[in-house]
């Protein structure tokens, strides 16, 4: 049978073997290199880290050690002293807090600072807050004791101390915090002495915002600023109260305030 080429057909060239195709084999090859390159790398660092372990192995066994040691110590300072000092405390305290209590309910004024007095000092042979606060020091019931101490030195007209305890006081407790905060604002206004009251009753309205404590200091804030002739700073807090805390007690004259703070 005869063949023939159609018109303009031309026969494909042979493949030239010079062509520049990767070869498989060669690909492999490069690849194991670049791996093996990389893991000797990593062996190298390896080794490194090895002999700088090596060499300082002493040293690092002395810090493990000391961290441990470090850590133990402080879990037994706080299971032998720590806890069993916040216990006594606590329970030391319970005098000097029924003093507190019972100051705090009468309606007799002298018979309130003779308890808050008693609440301070030395009572029947337990320690009063003063003593609870120096003793017990560094424990909840000693934080605690700073408060109560302040509390009661506001309420007996001792300012400068009620802001002394009052200002060593902290806590979490959204209520207590405020209530200090302000407390030592209350002692700066008794002591004729607006600007740092003020400072105080921003203070305590700005922490943990409720509807107890934040209209009761904003009003605080309110007045003091206009002591201070500071209109449009009262005119703020007293607008917030009518604003956001319409049903609080703070609030049933808010608008005769506003009229003076305008």
């Amino acid at each position: 049978m005869a063949t023939y080429n159609k018109r303009g057909y031309k026969a494909p060239k042979p493949k030239e073997e010079n062509e520049f195709e990767p070869d498989p084999i060669d690909a492999i090859s490069e690849k194991d290199s670049t791996t093996a390159g990389v893991f000797n790398s990593l062996d190298e660092g390896a080794s490194r880290t090895e002999e700088w372990v090596a060499k300082n192995q002493k040293g690092i066994f002395i810090v493990i050690g000391a961290v441990a040691l470090l850590a133990a110590g402080y879990l037994l300072y706080k299971k032998f002293i720590v806890e069993p000092k916040e216990e006594e405390a606590t329970n030391v305290m319970f005098q000097a807090q029924k003093h507190f209590q019972e100051a705090t309910d009468s309606q007799d004024p002298k018979v309130s600072d003779s308890l808050y007095a008693l609440s301070l000092k030395v009572s029947e042979g337990q320690p009063g807050f003063i003593q609870i606060a120096e003793d017990y020091s560094g424990t909840d019931a000693a934080n605690l004791a700073n408060y109560y101490a302040g509390m009661a030195y506001l309420n007996t007209k001792k300012y400068k101390e009620a802001i002394d305890y009052l200002e060593k006081f902290s806590s979490d407790d959204m209520i207590l915090s405020v209530v200090a905060k302000g407390a030592i604002g209350d002692a700066f206004s008794q002591l004729n002495q607006p600007k740092e009251a003020l400072e105080y009753y921003i203070k305590a309205s700005e922490m943990n915002q409720n509807d107890v404590t934040t209209p009761r200091f904003l009003l605080k804030a309110g007045q003091t600023a206009l002591v201070l002739k500071q209109k449009e700073a009262a005119l703020k807090y007293f607008t917030e109260i009518k604003e956001k805390y319409e049903t609080a007690p703070e609030a049933m004259n808010i608008d005769a305030m506003i009229g003076l703070a305008q």
